[in-house]
């Protein structure tokens, strides 16, 4: 439990992005991937539709073009379903990404993800509740903000047991975290054993997760939180890195290490809350990205967040791609796709590692 979040990168030898030149290179190139998986997107469906058709819709739209290149139907489908679509996944992937960088360094424990610390737990009883008995049993509120609500209080509780001595040690919090998660899955459990078969599927898609609703509409609000969030957390990755580091040096470099625990706790709550609350539980992206993110470029959290965020805007648009082809012209939960990525990904990571420790 006491790993060091970097402790799998250590292991596996120095990061080939580690030099500022290959930063800003490998920053450049995952911003022109961001684009073309985007692009991707965009034009892979039910109806396939070509990069000129999209680009007449997008400018026509930006005010770049006076008439538009595609049909009428292709152009409401660009428009008005998979841009706001892909912009989502790409936001959402984001978000997710650094929601686990930060939690495995205030946990310190390399399995940090929104799962671990109740957040998405809580969301899931507070849809399910929503989906069983409706709106009404919780004021009227949609599923969205009862999931946000849900999501909210769960780490609330997780946030008081851990505390002690005006502190959350990292280990508190992954017990506390676990403990709370159990007992509020229990709930949701039951609630599914009294659910109609329909509200079971309901359930069950909304817990692994989906792009499908997304809108212009919906886009405004993660978008915001996520882009706050990313920037506050570049502005402080020298004080997470001392927070990795350990709380003892923490307070040597005259950080308030409590508060700042806080704080980070409070900012990850609300963003994981607020894309939970829009998408599901999708899982494995917190968990599996910032490892990925250390691999390319150390342990260097002003590095780390920015990597993580450009692959999480990599990854979830992908794996959106994936969900919707896999099976067309139906489409699978996002969640299944990135579970499929992700375990993979650990047990190479688990094998690799055990292979160094040999080796020395």
């Amino acid at each position: 439990m006491k790993q060091s979040p970097t402790t799998a990168v250590r292991n596996t030898g120095a990061p080939p992005f580690a030099s500022p030149q290959r930063f800003r290179a490998l920053l450049g190139i995952l911003g022109c991937v961001v684009v073309v998986i985007a692009a991707a997107s965009v034009s892979i469906g039910a109806v396939t539709i070509g990069l000129g058709d999209i680009w007449g819709s997008v400018a026509q739209h930006l005010g770049m073009a006076n008439t538009q290149s595609s049909t009428p139907i292709n152009h409401q489908i660009v428009w008005q379903v998979r841009v706001p679509r892909t912009i989502l996944a790409i936001v959402v992937g984001a978000g997710l990404a650094i929601a686990g960088v930060v939690i495995q360094v205030v946990v310190r424990n390399p399995l940090g993800d929104p799962y671990l610390i109740g957040i998405v737990p809580g969301a899931s009883l507070g849809a399910v509740i929503v989906i069983v008995f409706g709106a009404g049993v919780l004021g009227g509120v949609s599923l969205s903000a009862a999931a946000f609500i849900g999501g909210l209080l769960a780490f609330a509780l997780v946030f008081v047991f851990a505390r002690r001595g005006g502190q959350w040690p990292p280990t508190r919090l992954v017990l506390a975290g676990v403990a709370v998660g159990y007992l509020v899955s229990s709930f949701t459990f039951f609630f599914q054993t009294i659910a109609t078969p329909n509200q079971s599927q309901r359930v069950l898609f909304w817990s692994l997760g989906s792009i499908a609703g997304a809108s212009w509409d919906s886009l405004l609000l993660p978008a915001v939180v996520i882009g706050a969030a990313t920037m506050w957390l570049m502005w402080n990755s020298a004080r997470l890195n001392a927070l990795a580091s350990g709380t003892d040096l923490g307070y040597s470099l005259g950080i308030d290490v409590a508060r700042f625990q806080m704080t980070l706790m409070v900012v990850v709550s609300i963003l994981t809350g607020v894309i939970v609350a829009e998408v599901g539980g999708i899982g494995f992206v917190g968990l599996v990205i910032p490892h990925i993110a250390r691999l390319l470029v150390g342990a260097d959290h002003r590095r780390v967040v920015a990597t993580a965020t450009l692959l999480g805007a990599c990854f979830l648009p992908l794996s959106d791609i994936a969900a919707r082809v896999l099976r067309a012209p139906a489409e699978l939960p996002i969640g299944v796709v990135t579970s499929a990525i992700g375990a993979p990904f650990f047990l190479y990571l688990l094998v690799s590692s055990g292979r160094t420790a040999t080796s020395r």
